[in-house]
């Protein structure tokens, strides 16, 4: 396969242009000439984008991301870092798991009030201290 052009490379991957431009300039993925004014690209960025979207799917941030990929353009994964977010993910899968579990029984509790049902209560507790994982504010990521 030759080179493609930044549309073509938005086309096939679903990313675009505007965020491919982002990713170069950050270092993540390097384009290899221009035709006219337009940025030209291996077909290997196909799959390193591709590598981008899995982490960035996975909570990683950029930098993060950006440290996964040695001088040469090749994987360089730090599988501790992985097991981090895995366990970070779990947390997150138990904490989600519990909230849609109370919300299930809210709305289908037959208490005449929900401040009349023992568990809606004990949920409310539970919320009260914290424990229910309040979601913390997170910084707006860049595309």
């Amino acid at each position: 396969m030759s080179a493609l052009d930044i549309t073509e490379v938005a086309k096939r991957s679903g990313v675009p242009a505007s965020t491919l431009r982002f990713y170069e300039e950050r270092g993540l993925i390097a384009s290899i000439g221009r035709r006219g004014l337009r940025r030209l690209f291996g077909p290997e960025v196909l799959e390193r984008l591709a590598l981008i979207a899995m982490g960035r799917a996975a909570g990683f941030s950029l930098d993060e991301i950006a440290r996964m990929f040695a001088a040469d353009g090749r994987p360089r994964i730090d599988r501790k870092l992985l097991a981090a977010q895995a366990e970070k993910l779990d947390k997150t899968i138990r904490e989600l798991s519990a909230m849609r579990d109370g919300l299930r029984h809210a709305a289908s509790c037959p208490a005449p009030s929900h401040m009349e049902c023992p568990t809606f209560r004990r949920l409310l507790r539970g919320a009260a201290s914290g424990a229910m994982g309040a979601r913390r504010k997170r910084t707006p990521r860049k595309p």
